[in-house]
Formats: C-alpha cells, sequence, structure tokens
C-alpha cells in the first residue's frame, strides 16, 4: 500500500522570482501533496518591519497558479510546528540558508518527535525579493 506524502513549505513569495519556482517544483518532485504557506501581509509587517510590494491576496493567487502546488494556505505565524498541527504533512521543505539555524535545529527536535523530517533546498543565488527591492530602490 502506497502512503501518500504531504509535503509543505512556507515563504511570502513576494515579487515572485525563480528562486520560488524553485522550491516548489523540487518541493513537489519529493512529495505528492504539495501544501503552500503564504505569509500574510501582516504576519511580514511583524517580523521584516515592512509589508510586501504584492499584496498577500495576489501572492496567494500567483502561488495558487504554480501547477506544483496543490493547496495554500495562510502563514499567520511563524509556528512551523502549529501548522504542522494542523496540516499534518510528512515533510517541510526550506532553503539552504536556513539549515543550522537555531530556529530550524529546534524545529528539527520537534518534527523528530512526530516523524517529520525536514528536507533542505540549495538556496537560488543571485535572486531574492529583497535584492530586487533595494534594484527598485535604486531606480527611482
Amino acid at each position: 500500500m502506497h502512503t501518500k506524502i504531504i509535503g509543505y513549505t512556507t515563504g511570502v513569495f513576494d515579487m515572485f522570482h525563480i528562486g520560488h519556482l524553485n522550491i516548489l517544483h523540487r518541493a513537489k518532485q519529493h512529495c505528492d501533496y504539495l501544501i503552500v504557506g503564504v505569509s500574510t501581509d501582516e504576519l511580514c509587517q511583524s517580523y521584516k518591519h515592512k509589508k510586501p510590494i504584492v499584496p498577500y491576496e495576489e501572492r496567494k493567487s500567483i502561488v495558487e497558479a504554480i501547477r506544483f502546488v496543490d493547496e495554500v494556505v495562510p502563514q499567520i505565524d511563524r509556528d512551523k510546528f502549529g501548522a504542522w498541527k494542523k496540516l499534518k504533512f510528512d515533510v517541510m521543505f526550506v532553503g539552504d540558508d536556513w539549515k543550522n539555524s537555531t530556529l530550524f535545529n529546534e524545529l528539527e527536535t520537534q518534527f523528530q518527535k512526530v516523524g517529520v523530517s525536514i528536507q533542505y533546498f540549495p538556496y537560488t543565488q543571485g535572486t531574492s525579493s529583497s535584492e530586487l527591492r533595494e534594484k527598485l530602490n535604486k531606480i527611482e
């Protein structure tokens, strides 16, 4: 009997770019059903101290349109274990820029206890929403 593997990843997905597409594509290659948490404007404001350029509903629509994505949910906080309690995913996908961070070291320990793995993908160098924002600011 084949068990369906449920994957989960999160992001702001502001000014959608190739790095975003790469993580979604890679994630879908490792699961049968991919859930994506898109950070709300309020969450971004709370920890990045700035609102995304593209509003939440538009970012959500963009991510929903990607063929690798099966479901989009709002990410209203950064509690990944809380998200697991609600969504019951088997594996979480994240960029390797988070590997060995305090946040993800603690999360790995929590997830191990419930049988969830974290898979790290290579960070796409040379592109990020922050870099795009900086380029836009220089144009003005």
